[in-house]
């Protein structure tokens, strides 16, 4: 009796050791893995929806350069981190359109004269948020900060001539080619990117979640 008694109580112990190396090693794992992804989903659906929010906004001639509509933005997702400077997240607006002939002929430009000609062409950039290390800059080219006046509007030269016929840096080279759209003159794309990072996403080896909208 008192072996068989010995033998049970070791068996006991046995199971509990195998019950807590298992529960360690292979459902803890498991259950903060879940919540890393659950998580990394909210902030990806939540993400989408305000830029998605923000493009439609500005197509529709909401001045994000002004503090009151960066405040309303930043409001719009208080617990991503955005910040009308710094902060966790970056949003870059952009009006985009493409230059023909006429345009260059309505500025009286001919030829080599207008650098852009055949181009898609920036014509207003809006950074809200972060642009420091680790922070990407916009898939549709960067203008020169010397072009840009302080609400993100092209600034025309002392001859009245605009920049973005002239001044290769406002360029959004690769647009029609990223997003399969196509514009004619005088029409517009009002694009919103937007990045934000996250601590749940280290652990997946990736920093942050990023999207992108068009109207």
């Amino acid at each position: 009796m008192k072996s068989r008694t010995k033998s049970r109580t070791a068996e006991s112990g046995s199971a509990l050791i195998e019950f807590v190396f298992c529960f360690g090693l292979f459902w803890v794992p498991l259950f903060l893995g879940m919540l890393t992804v659950g998580f990394n989903l909210i902030a990806a659906v939540e993400v989408t929806q305000v830029c998605r929010d923000a493009a439609h906004m500005y197509s529709q001639g909401i001045d994000f350069s002004q503090s009151t509509y960066k405040t309303l933005l930043i409001n719009l997702a208080p617990g991503l981190g955005l910040a009308a400077t710094g902060g966790k997240g970056e949003v870059i607006l952009s009006s985009i359109t493409y230059i023909d002939d006429t345009d260059c002929a309505a500025a009286s430009l001919t030829g080599t004269n207008c650098t852009n000609r055949n181009q898609y062409v920036v014509t207003r950039r809006i950074v809200i948020g972060n642009t420091g290390t680790g922070f990407p800059t916009s898939d549709f080219g960067t203008p020169s900060a010397t072009i840009l006046d302080s609400s993100g509007n092209v600034k025309s030269s002392s001859g009245g001539t605009p920049y973005y016929l002239t001044n290769s840096s406002a360029r959004a080279s690769n647009f029609q080619s990223s997003t399969g759209v196509t514009l004619a003159s005088q029409h517009y794309a009002y694009t919103a990117e937007m990045y934000v990072q996250s601590p749940y996403w280290s652990s997946l080896g990736t920093s942050g979640v990023s999207a992108r909208s068009i109207f």
